[in-house]
């Protein structure tokens, strides 16, 4: 299996919101999380309200089965939205929080990039 083939895998099972629908899923309650390194939020710029939890520490935060858990990963009901810069790590770690049984896991289609384009800076 080669990265592109997994990318695709991963996205054929996310409904992944355009950043709109997003804006309207959060404030609906979804929570919109923000996986990029800091060195990438410094650069680029961040989503006001969104959550910051990194690529590396995604899991271990939003299961609520975790130890680790986030105040708000209450269940596996919860909706997440995640994003990185365009879009691609984001909708890997979207698709492990769905193999841990949280169904409600997506990701922001074209990340932070799409997001900047629709609603500025």
């Amino acid at each position: 299996m080669t990265i592109d083939e997994m990318l695709a895998q991963a996205r054929a099972r996310l409904d992944r919101p355009d950043p709109r629908r997003a804006a309207e899923m959060v404030a609906a309650g979804a929570f919109l999380v923000d996986t990029r390194p800091g060195w990438q939020r410094a650069d680029e710029g961040e989503i006001d309200g969104a959550m910051i939890i990194e690529r590396n520490h995604v899991e271990w935060r939003l299961d609520p089965t975790s130890d680790a858990r986030i105040p708000e990963a209450v269940d596996h009901d919860v909706t997440w939205i995640l994003f990185c810069s365009e879009g691609y790590s984001s909708s890997l770690a979207a698709a492990s929080l769905q193999d841990l049984g949280l169904r409600n896991a997506t990701d922001l289609d074209g990340g932070y990039r799409a997001w900047e384009r629709e609603f500025g800076g």
